[in-house]
Order: C-alpha cells, then sequence, then structure tokens
C-alpha cells in the first residue's frame, strides 16, 4: 500500500509547475518551442530563430536548466521531457525508465546525469540507480563521469573527441582541472583545492618571433607607410551653416565625428591577451553549463596563435585553470580540454572572480598591445551582497578592477545582478549585455571578439581648440568618455580610448557665438579638431590634424536655415540616452508609471524631429528601443525580471556607443545595432551558421602582427 501510494504521490506532482514569467505571455505558444538541450544538437533554422526570440522576457527556468511541459497528458508518456521529442521503439534510440516509472532517451538522461542531476526531472525523485554512457572512443577513461556536456552528436563533440589524452608533465597548471571527486551525490572539481602561484607571471612568453618572419612578408614600399597601420577620418559639423553678424547664438552645437579606418595592412591585427572570468555556480547546471562551454570554445577557435587566453572559473570561490597562454594548435586543445572540464557546484562569488581575473592582467610579466576580460554571470553575488545582518557587506567592486583593462559583462539570464554587473563595465571602461535567451549567449560572445580582434586604435584624445578669439566653449557631451575644459574654455579634451575598425564616435559640443558686427569678414572660424593615439602594432604615438578649421557664415541676413540632419540624429540619440537614465531612476525609486511616462513623451518628441521625419534609420530603432523599454517597465515583476537589465544595457551601448547584446540577441534587424561593426557583423554570422568539427573554411580574421623587436615586459 505504501508502495502504491508512493507512486501516486510522485505522478500527482507533475501537474504542478511553479508559475513563470511565461504564465503572463499568453499569446506565446510554447509547445512548439525548442527545449534548450534540442538547441545544442542542430542548428536553428531562421523560423526557429525567430520563435525562440520572440519572447519580450527569459522564463525562469527549473532547477535543471530544462523547460517541462506545464501539464501531463495521455501521450506525455510518449514524450521525453527532455528534448520534447517523441519516444517510440524503433526509432533507433535506446529508452530508459526510471525507477519512478518516467521514461527519457537514454541518451537525454545521460547528458542530464553528467551535470551532476541524480534525480527525475520531472518529478525530482532521487534515484538511486543512475544511468551512464561510456566514450566509445576513450577505452581507458572512467566510465564514472562523461565528460561532454553536450548531446553525443552535437559537433561540438567531433572536435572533443579528437582531443589528445593530456601529458601528465604538459602543463602542470592546466592538468588539475581535468579530474573530478565524487562527495556524495555531488561531482565537485578538484581544481578549487589545487595550489596556485602567489603571483601569476607564469604567463607564456608573447609571440614576437611570428611577428619578425611576419615582417617578411612586406616589401620595402610598404615601410613607406609602416606609420599608417591605422588612422581616424576626421569630420565637424555646424547646426547650421550661418549665423545673421548682428545676431548671437547661444549653445550653438557642432558635431564632431570620428571614424577609425581599416589598416593598410589588410593581413595584420594587434594580437589580445583576454581573461574569461566564468560563473560555474551551482545555477548554471545543466544547460547553461553547456551553451557557456560552447560560447567559450568558440571563443578559443577564432583566437590566433599569438593571441593568449586565461580562464577564471568561479563558484563559492575561484580558480585559475590556467595561465595567460598563446592560443596555438596546442594551446587551444588544451583550453577546449579545461573549458570541457568544468561542472557546476556551489555559490556565486562575482568579486572573488573578478579579482583573480584581475590579477592575471597585473602580475602577467608580457604584454600583447590589447588586453580584455570577459566577466558572466548569471546569479546575485551571494558572498558580497548586503544582508539586513549585514554579514556579508557588499563588495567594493571599484577597488578590484585593473587599470586601463576594459571588463565586457554579461548577465546571463533573468536572475543576475543587472546593477553589479553594469557598475563592473562601467567602471572599467567596459560594456554590459543582457543575454535574456540562453540560446544567444555564443552570439554574443562572438559580438564581443569580433571588436577585441580588431582594435587599430588605442589611447585616442580629442583636442579641441576655438579658433575665433571671443568664442568659448559652452559643452562637451561624450557620454561615459571623460572630458576636460580649461578654466578659460578655449581648450577642451575627450579621452576616447581603444577604437575598433570601422567604428564611429560621435561628440556633441556647444559653442556661444557672439555678435559681429564690426568685422567685415563673411565668415567666422569656430573650431580645430586634434588627435593624438598610439598605433597598437607600431607602440609608435601619432598626431592627426584636422586640415581646415571648422566655418561659418556670417553674413547681414540670413535666411531661413535647415538644420543639419548630422547633427539632429546625434541631438536625438543623447536626448535617448538621458531619457532613458532618467526613467531608470524612477523605476528604482518604484515610480514605474512615471518611468513609462518619461519614456513616452521622449519617444514622441523624437518622432517629431527632422531627422526622423526624413527616415534615418538610427532616430527609427532609437523610438523602438524606447518603446520596448516601455513595455518593461509594465509592472514591478516584469521590471525585475528583464526591465533594469535590458536599460542598463541600453545606457551602456549609448554610453559608450559601441554595440552590446540586450534582450534576445545581436540581430540588428530586430533592435538597434547602430554601433555594430562590419567585423562583429561577421563574426555573429559566423557563430550563427558554424558549427565545432565542421568542414566550413577558417575565419578570414587577419594575423597578428607588431613590428616591435622584443616582448613588451612589465
Amino acid at each position: 500500500m505504501g508502495s502504491k501510494w508512493r507512486k501516486a504521490k510522485l505522478a500527482l506532482t507533475c501537474l504542478h509547475v511553479p508559475s513563470t514569467l511565461e504564465d503572463s505571455s499568453p499569446s506565446i505558444d510554447f509547445g512548439r518551442r525548442l527545449s534548450d538541450a534540442a538547441l545544442l544538437s542542430r542548428p536553428l533554422s531562421p523560423a526557429e530563430r525567430s520563435s525562440e526570440l520572440s519572447m519580450p522576457m527569459t522564463p525562469i527556468p527549473s532547477s535543471s536548466g530544462l523547460r517541462l511541459q506545464k501539464h501531463c497528458t495521455k501521450s506525455s508518456k510518449r514524450t521525453c521531457a527532455i528534448c520534447l521529442t517523441t519516444m517510440k521503439p524503433g526509432q533507433g534510440h535506446a529508452i530508459f525508465t526510471a525507477e519512478c516509472s518516467h521514461s527519457f532517451h537514454f541518451h537525454c538522461i545521460t547528458s542530464n546525469v553528467k551535470h551532476g542531476n541524480q534525480s527525475c526531472p520531472v518529478c525530482r525523485a532521487k534515484w538511486k540507480e543512475i544511468p551512464f554512457q561510456r566514450p566509445p572512443d576513450l577505452p581507458h577513461e572512467s566510465a564514472r563521469v562523461n565528460t561532454v556536456n553536450l548531446a553525443r552528436d552535437d559537433p561540438w563533440m567531433n572536435v572533443l573527441r579528437r582531443l589528445p589524452r593530456p601529458r601528465p608533465d604538459a602543463n602542470r597548471h592546466a592538468s588539475s582541472f581535468l579530474h573530478t571527486t565524487e562527495h556524495g551525490n555531488r561531482h565537485v572539481s578538484s581544481f578549487f583545492h589545487a595550489t596556485e602561484p602567489g603571483v601569476f607571471d607564469d604567463d607564456e612568453l608573447v609571440d614576437h618571433q611570428t611577428e619578425i618572419s611576419e615582417k617578411g612578408l612586406f616589401n620595402k614600399e610598404d615601410d613607406a607607410d609602416a606609420d599608417a597601420v591605422g588612422e581616424i577620418d576626421v569630420k565637424t559639423y555646424p547646426e547650421v551653416s550661418a549665423v545673421s553678424r548682428s545676431a548671437s547664438h547661444n549653445n550653438f552645437t557642432i558635431l564632431i565625428h570620428l571614424k577609425a579606418l581599416a589598416s593598410r595592412r589588410h593581413n595584420s591585427r594587434a594580437p589580445v591577451d583576454l581573461v574569461t572570468v566564468l560563473d560555474i555556480s551551482g545555477s548554471m547546471a545543466g544547460t547553461k553549463l553547456a551553451l557557456l562551454k560552447r560560447a567559450t570554445g568558440f571563443v578559443i577557435q577564432h583566437l590566433g596563435p599569438s593571441d593568449r587566453l586565461s580562464v577564471i572559473a568561479f563558484s563559492s570561490t575561484a580558480r585559475r585553470l590556467f595561465p595567460l597562454r598563446r592560443m596555438t594548435d596546442t594551446g587551444r586543445r588544451e583550453a577546449l580540454q579545461a573549458v570541457n572540464g568544468l561542472t557546476s557546484n556551489g555559490g556565486t562569488n562575482i568579486a572573488e572572480g573578478l579579482r583573480k581575473g584581475a590579477k592575471v592582467m597585473t602580475d602577467r610579466k608580457w604584454k600583447n598591445p590589447v588586453g580584455s576580460i570577459i566577466l558572466l554571470s548569471d546569479g546575485q553575488d551571494t558572498y558580497n551582497i548586503s544582508t539586513p545582518s549585514r554579514t556579508h557587506p557588499r563588495r567594493d567592486y571599484q577597488s578590484l578592477l585593473p587599470i586601463s583593462i576594459p571588463v565586457h559583462a554579461f548577465g546571463f539570464g533573468a536572475d543576475h545582478d543587472a546593477a553589479s554587473m553594469h557598475l563592473i563595465s562601467e567602471g572599467s571602461g567596459g560594456t554590459f549585455s543582457f543575454i535574456e535567451a540562453e540560446s544567444a549567449i555564443q552570439d554574443a560572445f562572438a559580438q564581443c571578439i569580433g571588436g577585441l580582434l580588431t582594435v587599430v586604435v588605442q589611447e585616442l584624445q580629442v583636442e579641441l581648440q576655438c579658433v575665433h578669439p571671443r568664442l568659448q566653449l559652452g559643452s562637451i557631451k561624450a557620454g561615459s568618455y571623460k572630458t576636460r575644459m580649461m578654466p578659460d574654455s578655449r581648450f577642451g579634451s575627450i579621452d576616447v580610448g581603444d577604437l575598433y575598425v570601422d567604428e564611429d564616435r560621435d561628440f556633441l559640443v556647444t559653442v556661444d557665438i557672439p555678435v559681429d558686427d564690426a568685422s567685415c569678414d563673411d565668415e567666422m572660424s569656430l573650431l580645430k579638431v586634434r588627435c593624438v593615439y598610439r598605433d597598437p602594432i607600431t607602440k609608435e604615438s601619432v598626431t592627426l590634424e584636422e586640415s581646415n578649421e571648422l566655418k561659418i557664415q556670417r553674413p547681414k541676413i540670413t535666411r531661413d536655415l535647415i538644420v543639419s540632419l548630422e547633427v539632429d540624429r546625434q541631438r536625438n540619440r543623447l536626448q535617448a540616452a538621458e531619457a532613458m537614465a532618467e526613467a531608470r531612476a524612477a523605476a528604482e525609486g518604484g515610480d514605474l508609471a512615471g518611468a513609462a511616462s518619461i519614456l513616452l513623451r521622449c519617444r514622441e518628441v523624437l518622432l517629431e524631429t527632422a531627422s526622423a521625419q526624413a527616415g534615418d534609420q538610427l532616430c527609427i530603432t532609437l523610438a523602438a528601443e524606447l518603446r520596448e523599454m516601455q513595455e518593461r517597465m509594465a509592472n514591478h515583476r516584469v521590471y525585475e525580471a528583464s526591465g533594469r537589465a535590458y536599460v542598463l544595457s541600453g545606457l551602456s551601448s549609448h554610453s559608450w556607443q559601441r554595440a552590446t547584446t540586450r534582450g534576445h540577441s545581436t540581430d540588428g534587424a530586430r533592435l538597434v545595432q547602430a554601433y555594430q561593426t562590419p567585423s562583429m557583423v561577421d563574426m555573429v554570422t559566423r557563430s550563427q551558421t558554424m558549427f565545432f568539427g565542421s568542414s566550413s573554411p577558417q575565419p578570414s580574421v587577419r594575423p597578428t602582427r607588431s613590428f616591435s623587436g622584443r616582448p613588451l615586459a612589465r
């Protein structure tokens, strides 16, 4: 009797699934959605991708990371609850029936068990008999744990199967993470217990030999323009072309437009030092961790032999998997093995992961020209968040940031700490991206490295000088970029930093134009612009002065003048960003209605401007983005789940004028992606079309090159 009653209780549990954000979207047909496990085994068709990206918010996943059907039907016994496809004998798939009577495809449940899940995904009953799958081509490996967390037929598996077994003495830093120890029902990665050096100065020597050999690819004629590896195109636009002599014009707006041009040497780029700081806490179990491994594998496969990578994994504590090492064929293979050996467990200690990632950068003995950190987390910092008892005070993340190294932060899913992640990225000069759809993580990483691998300008400073003796600067509007103005208001500067190939920067400067009755000149010189930057390949400082001063006409009488559309569209961008910041402040204060009203008013004003009326694409997409933010402030639940992260990601993008992932994807057709460069678009396209182990050609990213004679030491 007791056994029958137990089975009845287990059967009843599948009738209840805690309500999620999906419940608030009746228009979505959840029965048609692919499970996350299915996403891992094959590419999405355009129709499926569109369906996957159509949700306005992220559903809260179950603890196993897989979405379950909301109701048990008569056909549920014939459907695998993991991949949501039918289970019929004779279809070429083994079927596993657990002791709780629920059935699954054998390859689906073994993949689930590999993450450490030893309970039924449907009823959560603890299993005594655990299914496992022994890799057929690794007969000497232990069958207790299958370290590959993807479907057996996934192309990613084809790469990992071909990886040779690591030699015991191959790399003392990369060996400890490949083993796991079993404690009860959980698999805890033993690399957290291995010793680390006190100073991370064991990074691999940068590839100066390759740089020297690549010099021979260029003839002497090429050396004539050796200093012109990266250039900047500078243009200035006045608000109107003329101002009457007898009239003054306060807050006259001038647009300064910069564009980083591609290198004249189309087969060279600056090598990169990259540190990825990855969350492997318990909430990453299942599909999230598998997708993270795939996305990190994509990054590894697209780094060149002169680029160096180090991986930090964190949960309750943090551990460096391996030091900065070059991504040669051997480096890639061992990096893939390291990432594939990760398991999820423990809490979320973002501060410790960030501290260790920064330590890799600050302690390194050698330096590549470009350095950056990628930080990803899906949860709240459980070790550094304030509590009522204040036993765990919030960590000052700003004190952990490395100097002059941008941290590009990625909030994964609906439960991450968007405010802290945005604070980290903003303080370091990096960007904050919101990955709402789990399947978009690889595209988000692809967009990021599509920029990092194309840096052509570093430490860029834009200097402004008033030309007319009676002219003064009123303001410099540059978003998050640091600006300076001399006490006499005749000189100013903007610290821009690094630029990717084909990136644009637009800054608005205001001046007060005085009355000029006494002058007989029909022109007035306003502004002179000069750019100073460092070439990342030659390491030399370059100074670029605009050939002509910005001038306007000063006739006695002016007719009706047309406002420059270039100036008008950038005004709209800045006004939209200001409205987003104001709305966010209102929302954080609990006034969601007021926040939505701010966005609505800004959108209405924007659509009436000259550039919007002329059909400017930036203005149209800004209006769409404002509407999206307004919808995500519909109520407190929606704002907490996705609204805050979406707004912060948008603010990050507009303040730095750099592309971020917002919401469901990096697809520019859906939302504003005005800052995507062609290289970013190309890399995202590769992410959406290329799979590991395929025979498709390798990406045509330019090989690295440096003219320095020796590695750059600390």
